[in-house]
């Protein structure tokens, strides 16, 4: 394309541009509610949703009691979630189906107030706090529509929130093992355990318990150490039980064999503990 008609292509663009724009904001000064409703609908349509969004906000007020009230509020709640507007989708589709618990659209509306939460909750590092209120939405909605279309989606969202608060637990233990924390490791892999049984990070858990209490049982004073190396063997026992193929295997081993060898020092040095 020769940089004439690349020009003159690039004006008309503008052209059309500049009078999109200008016929928008005529929308958004008219008083007539139907013009400004439809106006809404196509730009909904199109996918323009922030024009959409303007215009539904204006006119919903003044619909109330119309038959289309309804529909405009569900596509106004709608066009904030597909801006990634998550919190003001989360509180408009809930404002929806509160609003018209019977629409045929409200089970679809209180699927997508829990997706918005699900989509806002933040990485496992930060707060969690719209993390459980996410899985609180999510399982009101699967309470309220067990066999809906959004179910398995449903479900799935909830897991994978679930693991994000296994991961945040888990690294939380780990921190104080990395820190040499080793007593508050060991009861924070203890909690994480009791906590979350089936967790895909309760395996490295078992372990690093194991681990955190040997070298916990290592670092104490003399009175202490026997009997925090007898735990750490117990932590052992109940990890190859559990876990008996477990990739952390030989590394738990070596734990215990060094657990042993400092039970078979403290006998020699002191035969009273045998």
């Amino acid at each position: 394309m020769n940089r004439g008609i690349l020009h003159t292509v690039v004006m008309l663009c503008l052209l059309v541009f500049a009078t999109s724009c200008s016929n928008f904001q005529k929308l958004l000064k008219s008083n007539d509610v139907d013009l400004k409703y439809k106006a809404a609908l196509e730009y909904y349509e199109k996918g323009d949703y922030y024009r959409a969004n303007q215009l539904l906000e204006q006119v919903m007020p003044l619909m109330t009691g119309r038959e289309e009230a309804e529909k405009a509020r569900f596509y106004y709640a709608n066009t904030h979630y597909q801006q990634r507007e998550y919190m003001l989708s989360a509180f408009q589709f809930r404002t929806f189906y509160e609003t018209y618990p019977r629409s045929e659209m409200a089970e679809e509306a209180m699927f997508l107030q829990a997706k918005s939460l699900y989509n806002d909750s933040p990485d496992f590092e930060q707060d969690q706090t719209s993390t459980v209120t996410a899985m609180e939405s999510i399982q009101e909605f699967l309470v309220r529509y067990p066999n809906s279309q959004f179910a398995a989606e449903a479900n799935k969202m909830f897991d994978t929130l679930s693991a994000k608060l296994d991961l945040k637990s888990f690294e939380s233990a780990r921190l104080y093992y990395k820190l040499r924390y080793y007593k508050s490791a060991v009861v924070a892999f203890t909690n994480f355990l009791r906590e979350n049984p089936s967790s895909p990070y309760s395996e490295e858990a078992s372990y690093l318990r194991v681990d955190a209490q040997y070298r916990f049982a290592l670092e104490s004073v003399p009175d202490k150490q026997q009997e925090r190396f007898i735990e750490a063997v117990d932590y052992y026992q109940a990890f190859i039980d559990q876990y008996p193929d477990s990739r952390f295997l030989r590394s738990a081993e070596q734990v215990y064999a060094n657990t042993q060898s400092e039970l078979e020092k403290i006998k020699k040095t002191n035969p009273s503990n045998s």
